[in-house]
């Protein structure tokens, strides 16, 4: 149960969130309030209003960057992308989940039926979607897109990639500290400070010692975070010089080592594979193999569909690792199968909230299956709709970077998109195994897909020329190309 420290965390972050933005840049005041706010604000607290999404660690900083943007500070953000494959899946995005909401109105009620005589109990029940649950879906969905909106207009520069890139690794320095005290002593911070023990701790054990978990939802989505600083940390000391190169490249090399400590497999996977890539590959193979890990992610739902994954093998390969790690991925492949099972029943449109796409016991409505991937979530929730929208929405920008990159004069491509799309493609593989889609994978993708548009149309977020003559040749950037913001 979280304390009141924990609440007053949450109501003080949009004062914090208003500091920020009356110090800093721009760009700086909307990567610290959404960094800071996943980093420092407790997880699992919320406030469940009425008729609006539950306002917690993800929603406050995201709804708090874009209000004071467009409506404090009068900053112009575009609400659709201008790229008509992304616009559309902007669309998508928002308003497929009405199809959702309105085919599934029926309760799921769970039956026990007496042995001596033929009398049936109502147990309990799952409630239907309504009308006005309509409104907080949608709601929903456009504050899950608020970073990417910022970060499509405001961090898809080379001199904003940049910073984007700064705020990752320094974020993981300064996260490497609790971390290594809950390596050593044990996951206790989020107790000490906020009250409670965020999950189970018995999956903070790992290998004879401790996985860090500090105020996120899991240890592995930490490792996660520090693997991106690792990234970061590397595309920062190949794009530097002199005495900077090397003190990134020790960050980098230091970030590594608690990412070692952190115990992931996953994670230490990614960094192995994808450092020496950022560290020493050109650009145009590390958007190859940007593009070859978005493939994957978005072909293996659709596989998986059809039985063509071979799980079997995957499970013993990952024997020949660890038993303990064949069994954890066995265990996910028998939930995928059976939420498969389940999504099945509604393939389009899916389930809907509520938890009404796991599987319960008949009886006692007791969940049975713990979805653990982001994708099986998605498609049992919204269907085959909802995973083309999220999905696409996330894979898009990397196929039109690369789009844009061949088509840009050699050399003229920023050294920071790469890395970052890099970034956003091993996130979108970690989906598949993990719920890791935070407000920063979104802040990634807007990055990459604002820095592509500007490739591929040079006019894009420039101010237009005023509409009569006077001593303002140009009009205000205060009133961009696509119009002033709206909600």
């Amino acid at each position: 149960m979280p304390n009141a420290l924990a609440y007053l965390m949450l109501l003080a972050w949009p004062l914090a969130s208003l500091y920020l933005f009356r110090r800093l840049p721009l760009e700086r005041a909307i990567l610290w309030c959404l960094i800071a706010g996943y980093l420092l604000l407790p997880p699992l607290a919320e406030f469940d209003l009425p008729l609006v999404p539950d306002m917690d660690k993800f929603a406050i900083p995201s709804v708090m960057a874009f209000l004071l943007c467009a409506y404090v500070l009068r900053k112009p953000v575009p609400l659709l992308p201008r790229h008509p494959v992304a616009k559309a899946l902007a669309v998508l995005f928002v308003f497929g989940v009405i199809p959702t909401v309105l085919t599934n109105g029926e309760p799921i009620q769970f039956r026990k039926i007496a042995n001596s005589e033929p009398i049936i109990f109502l147990t309990d029940q799952l409630p239907g979607l309504r009308w006005r649950d309509l409104g907080s879906v949608i709601i929903n969905q456009v504050i899950v897109l608020m970073p990417f909106l910022l970060a499509r207009r405001y961090l898809s520069t080379p001199e904003a990639q940049r910073e984007l890139l700064l705020a990752l690794m320094l974020g993981g320095l300064a996260y490497t500290v609790p971390s290594l005290i809950e390596i050593r002593l044990s996951p206790q911070i989020n107790i000490w400070v906020y009250g409670f023990f965020q999950h189970d701790f018995a999956q903070m054990i790992r290998q004879g010692g401790f996985r860090p978990i500090v105020f996120l939802p899991h240890a592995l989505w930490l490792a996660f975070f520090m693997m991106s600083a690792v990234l970061a940390a590397a595309a920062l000391s190949r794009a530097a010089q002199g005495k900077d190169r090397l003190r990134l490249a020790l960050a980098a090399g230091y970030l590594f080592a608690v990412l070692v400590l952190c115990k992931s497999l996953a994670s230490l996977a990614y960094a192995l594979a994808f450092t020496p890539v950022v560290a020493l590959a050109p650009l145009r193979w590390q958007l190859r193999a940007a593009l070859l890990l978005a493939v994957i992610a978005v072909v293996y739902p659709m596989l998986r569909n059809t039985g063509l994954v071979p799980t079997e093998a995957l499970v013993a390969q990952a024997e020949a690792i660890s038993a303990e790690r064949a069994q954890s991925l066995n265990y996910r492949f028998e939930n995928e199968a059976q939420l498969l099972a389940r999504a099945a029943e509604k393939t389009w449109f899916g389930w809907g909230g509520w938890g009404r796409n796991l599987i319960r016991h008949e009886e006692t409505g007791q969940i049975l299956s713990i979805p653990d991937g982001r994708w099986i979530i998605v498609f049992g929730t919204f269907g085959w709709l909802g995973y083309i929208a999220e999905m696409g929405l996330l894979a898009a920008p990397l196929f039109l970077l690369a789009a844009a990159a061949r088509r840009a004069p050699r050399g003229s491509v920023s050294p920071y998109a790469a890395p970052i799309a890099l970034i956003l493609a091993a996130t979108l593989v970690d989906m598949l195994l993990n719920a890791t889609l935070i407000p920063i994978t979104w802040m990634c993708a807007g990055s990459v897909l604002g820095y592509a548009e500007r490739l591929l149309y040079p006019d894009l977020f420039r101010p237009k020329p005023a509409l009569f003559g006077g001593a303002q040749a140009l009009m205000p950037d205060s009133a961009g190309p696509e119009g002033r913001s709206i909600l």
